[in-house]
C-alpha cells in the first residue's frame, strides 16, 4: 500500500510505485478531473501540484509524490471559487475544455509565486500546455484576471 496526501487528504492506493501518478489519481482514487491527453508530458493536459509546483502526472511514478501535497483540480477549490477558475469562468475562456484543468493549474502555480505576471512570464509557465482549440488569448487574459482578483484579496 502506498500512502498519498491528495487535496488534503491521506488516501492509501494499493499501487506499483512505478505507476504514473495520473492513473492512480483518475483509476485508483476516481479524481478524473485531471486529463490524459499525450503520456508523454508534452501537452499538459495532466498537469497537477506536489508541493505547490506544477508537474505532468503523466510522467511522474507514484512513488516520487509520497511524503508530498498533491493537489489536482478538484482540491483548488470544491466550489469554484479559486482566482483563477473565477477568472476562467468571467472572461469565457473555455471552448472545449479538454485542457483547461491542466491550464488552470499551471496558471494557479504561477500566481501563486508570481502576483502580477506579465506576458513573457505568462508565456514561460504556460509554455507546453496545448489548446488545440486556440484559446490562448483568452487564457493569458484570465491569467492577468486571476493575478488581479488575487491582488485584490480574491481566494488563491
Amino acid at each position: 500500500m502506498i500512502t498519498l496526501n491528495v487535496n488534503g487528504r491521506s488516501q492509501e492506493i494499493d499501487a506499483d510505485p512505478e505507476m504514473p501518478l495520473l492513473w492512480a489519481l483518475r483509476d485508483l482514487l476516481k479524481l478524473t478531473g485531471t486529463k490524459y491527453g499525450c503520456g508523454v508530458a508534452a501537452c499538459g493536459a495532466c498537469t497537477v501540484h506536489i508541493d505547490g509546483q506544477p508537474i505532468r502526472s503523466c510522467q511522474t511514478p507514484v512513488s516520487a509524490a509520497v511524503g508530498a501535497k498533491i493537489t489536482t483540480i478538484e482540491g483548488l477549490s470544491t466550489k469554484g471559487e479559486h482566482a483563477v477558475q473565477r477568472a476562467w469562468v468571467e472572461l469565457d475562456v473555455v471552448q472545449c475544455g479538454y485542457c483547461q484543468s491542466g491550464q488552470i493549474m499551471s496558471a494557479a502555480a504561477l500566481i501563486a509565486s508570481n502576483p502580477n505576471p506579465s506576458d513573457a512570464d505568462i508565456d514561460a509557465a504556460m509554455d507546453g500546455n496545448i489548446c488545440r482549440c486556440g484559446t490562448y488569448p483568452r487564457i493569458r487574459a484570465a491569467v492577468k484576471r486571476a493575478a488581479e482578483i488575487k491582488r485584490n484579496g480574491g481566494a488563491a
